[in-house]
């Protein structure tokens, strides 16, 4: 797992108001048309409860049904996926070492989605379907800042249908959603839940932070990396990447790369085997926590401290500062203080760079809010790529 530092139509919609419909009869009895029987007290043991009136046994049949039913045509399209590797044993010499994962197939081309780090490094990977049948995979494309990756395999031999993607506009914090994945290698493992929390922003294996992450409640483990996220229309919503867990178990909260960033992260990844990430080319200080802000400037912002002399910020003008060293510290005398990008205010690094990742793509013009000598200038800017 990363470090954390993200024909159906018809039944799902039946689903989508069963628990509202549920918690609406037994919170309002009556007023709503439902209500439990009190029963005839001579017909039953003291202290056992009437069961739930035919109406709610429905709600909760078509509820589990629409659940079931997403399943069955769902799990077919998640495959598991062997990754192997040699590392060398102190006693035993060159071994073979195996890790497994998630996937989902993507499109009819072979391509299937999984997390990065389920094949990072790896020297043989290996796909299983449903049905067993075992496909040497090869890697199309990966991106270690998103955790994705895509595989390709033989579409010859890839006999299940492509899962159909959702729309990132209509996630609702409550909405139900469902993972499935190999959970401590358990194939085709599904879990429920809701949507608990959406834009979060978690690190990446490569220690940098992602925005946008959608947080749930479904239970995720080691195994489900590379998974699909559903709604409940069995659309894929997110790939589950990671947990925050003190055991290394679901405790509850784990998180999965949005939809939005896979459609605009994966048809990079196969058309060119890697995505283009926007970048200024420049090293900075941040005002407040690494450097100490002038009274007469701003108090918040990021120093330019250095940068690539053919890179967008030195091309646009920008100015670094110039780091004199006075006893056992570093002052830095001089250079751009960057406070906002397009009217956004940028206070971290981690401000900057995920405006640039959500908003920007490497030949956008930007405009970029410095301050010098104590003058606000707006100065645009080409995007470059890191």
């Amino acid at each position: 797992m990363g470090r954390i530092r993200f024909s159906t139509a018809g039944m799902a919609a039946i689903g989508m108001g069963l628990v509202a419909g549920f918690l609406a009869g037994f919170l309002l009895g009556p007023a709503t048309g439902i209500s439990f029987s009190q029963g005839d007290p001579t017909s039953a043991p003291l202290g056992t409860l009437a069961p739930p009136p035919a109406e709610v046994l429905s709600l909760l049949d078509a509820e589990e049904t629409a659940i079931a039913t997403i399943y069955e045509q769902a799990s077919p399209s998640v495959v598991h996926i062997t990754s192997r590797t040699q590392v060398v044993d102190f006693w035993r010499g060159v071994v073979p070492q195996e890790g497994t994962g998630s996937g989902f197939v993507y499109d009819d081309q072979g391509h299937i989605v999984t997390n990065n780090h389920v094949i990072e490094g790896a020297d043989e990977i290996e796909v299983v379907l449903a049905d067993g049948t075992h496909l040497p995979a090869q890697v199309t494309g990966a991106d270690s800042y998103y955790d994705l990756a895509v595989l390709r395999v033989d579409p010859a031999q890839l006999n299940v249908p492509a899962l159909p993607l959702g729309a990132s506009d209509t996630l609702r914090v409550g909405q139900r959603v469902l993972a499935i994945g190999n959970p401590f290698g358990l194939d085709r493992t599904l879990t429920t839940g809701v949507i608990s929390a959406l834009d979060r922003v978690i690190e990446s294996d490569s220690g940098l932070s992602v925005g946008n992450a959608i947080q749930t409640d479904a239970a995720i483990n080691p195994g489900n990396s590379g998974g699909p996220l559903l709604n409940s229309r069995g659309q894929v919503i997110g790939v589950n990447t990671s947990i925050r867990s003190p055991s290394g178990g679901s405790v509850g909260i784990g998180f999965a790369v949005p939809i939005s960033t896979i459609k605009r992260v994966i048809p990079s990844l196969i058309a060119e085997g890697r995505y283009r990430h926007p970048s200024l080319r420049i090293l900075t200080r941040e005002l407040g926590y690494e450097v100490r802000p002038s009274e007469a400037g701003p108090q918040n912002g990021l120093l330019i401290v250095n940068m690539d002399p053919a890179g967008p910020a030195a091309q646009a003008g920008l100015e670094a500062a110039q780091v004199q060293q006075q006893g056992f510290r570093r002052v830095y005398v001089g250079g751009d203080i960057i406070t906002a990008i397009d009217g956004t205010p940028i206070h971290t690094r981690d401000d900057l760079a995920l405006y640039l990742e959500n908003h920007t793509r490497p030949g956008d013009t930007i405009t970029v809010t410095v301050a010098r000598q104590g003058q606000a200038l707006d100065v645009p800017l080409v995007v470059g790529e890191e």
